[in-house]
């Protein structure tokens, strides 16, 4: 029921956002970006996310982060995350600056829910070549979920990170944050992972999207998350819950996009073409279909 509760509260306080035929909407969760040490586990796909982006970018798409895009439990001083990921920040400001990002927090970045803390570390950038003080993402306010909803048909689509009600990462976030940041940070460096985590528990990650379901069929919304760092795209029949994936799988990062009307889940990899050479490749892996049918 705690699932079912905070999804609730969740939907009634989210920013609403109207979309229609001509939207263009990217969701990526999950980037977890770190100081760029051995426990940084976004180093890894760095180049294929930002090749990702700017083609965002220069397409018109409005970049939705949908939770944990900055590993705050483990790196909690932002600046190191900022200068070790400066062309993905740099980046990300254009969108900002053109209206075009919305940041949602989830519980890695839980500290994104005070406003001081957002002002203090995310409105002005230092740079440390010129040493002067630059606006960053001066005025953003993040969200915990925002709703999508249709201009002409009403139809509604909750975007959210996806740890509500799930209780290590919600309600007592704040002791589960000690035991990363004091052990098992240090032990991801060598590829171990928490098995707390719904990342790598089965049951508990099951569990979670079970309860998505439930509240999927009691409100009759779609929904968008993250979280579980588990891709997924309803089949036939099936309830219409979205999962973003994630952007530390071993070798690709995977989105959902919202375009056209319709909504598909593409991942991007590096692939070597015919002539041996390197390069990031985007493909779709489920859908288009149209928005419109999954309304229930």
């Amino acid at each position: 029921m705690r699932t079912f509760q905070r999804l609730t509260k969740a939907y009634e306080n989210a920013r609403v956002e109207y979309f229609d035929e001509s939207s263009k909407y990217v969701f990526f969760s999950d980037c977890h970006r770190g100081d760029g040490s051995l426990s940084d586990e976004f180093t890894k796909n760095e180049n294929t996310y930002l090749s990702a982006l700017k083609y965002y970018y220069e397409s018109g798409f409005t970049y939705v982060e949908l939770g944990d895009g900055d590993e705050l439990w483990e790196h909690s001083d932002f600046k190191h995350i900022k200068n070790a990921h400066s062309d993905v920040f740099s980046l990300l400001a254009k969108f900002f600056h053109q209206d075009r990002f919305i940041l949602i927090y989830g519980n890695h970045n839980a500290f994104l829910k005070n406003p001081r803390y957002v002002e203090e570390n995310y409105y002005i950038n230092y740079d440390e070549y010129t040493e002067e003080f630059n606006d960053f993402l001066k005025g953003i306010q993040p969200e915990e979920a925002i709703v999508l909803r249709h201009s002409s048909t009403g139809q509604e689509i909750l975007a959210v990170h996806g740890h509500q009600g799930d209780v290590p990462n919600d309600q007592l976030w704040r002791l589960t944050m000690l035991s990363i940041k004091y052990f098992w940070r240090f032990l991801h460096a060598f590829g171990i992972k928490n098995p707390a985590s719904p990342v790598k528990n089965i049951h508990k990650r099951h569990k979670i999207e079970k309860n998505y379901s439930k509240w999927i069929k009691e409100k009759k919304k779609m929904l968008i998350c993250g979280h579980t760092h588990r891709f997924k795209y309803p089949k036939t029949r099936d309830l219409p819950y979205f999962n973003t994936g994630c952007c530390i799988y071993p070798t690709i990062i995977t989105a959902i996009e919202i375009v056209g009307g319709n909504i598909q889940l593409v991942r991007w990899e590096v692939r070597a073409n015919s002539d041996g050479l390197l390069k990031v490749r985007r493909d779709i892996m489920r859908g288009p279909d149209p928005v419109g049918k999954f309304d229930i």
